[in-house]
């Protein structure tokens, strides 16, 4: 099974977007599933259902910082490396999607506001948009990290 559809099952079994991006990538820098779910957790909704930065490309950054992230006796080169990944990883889903905001993702609408919220479910937006940025973030994030 492809990343992009592992991703695309763990967001229709109710994982957020940022859990369903960083948990496929996981098992290759060390994680188990379980504890990746829990790390990735909190930047669902675009962190914590505020709707900044899509909760898909927060769990890509995540990926891209265990793959190329300075760590305690690494050089200054590494966090230039994944500053640059974050800018490409920016730059192709801008071209894709128009934004990395999840709020502008979900066509303005609030998801902490009822009215909004029957909007985004009558118009499902989860799965015809949301889906959509976790598969590509997935199939983005695996260009940048081959």
């Amino acid at each position: 099974m492809k990343k992009s559809e592992k991703a695309l099952d763990y967001f229709r079994n109710k994982f957020n977007c940022s859990q369903s991006v960083f948990t496929v990538f996981s098992p290759e820098y060390g994680y188990s599933e379980n504890d990746a779910l829990k790390v990735s957790c909190a930047f669902g909704g675009g962190m914590g259902r505020q709707q900044q930065t899509c909760g898909a490309v927060t769990g890509a950054l995540m990926v891209i910082g265990l793959k190329y992230g300075k760590g305690i006796n690494d050089t200054e080169e590494k966090k230039q490396l994944t500053y640059s990944k974050t800018r490409e990883f920016f730059e192709e889903f801008i071209k894709i999607h128009g934004s990395t905001n999840c709020r502008e993702l979900l066509d303005g609408l609030d998801m902490t506001d009822p009215e909004d919220h029957n909007q985004i479910m009558e118009r499902n937006l989860f799965e015809v948009k949301c889906e959509k940025y976790v598969a590509d973030a997935v199939i983005i994030t695996e260009k940048l990290i081959k």
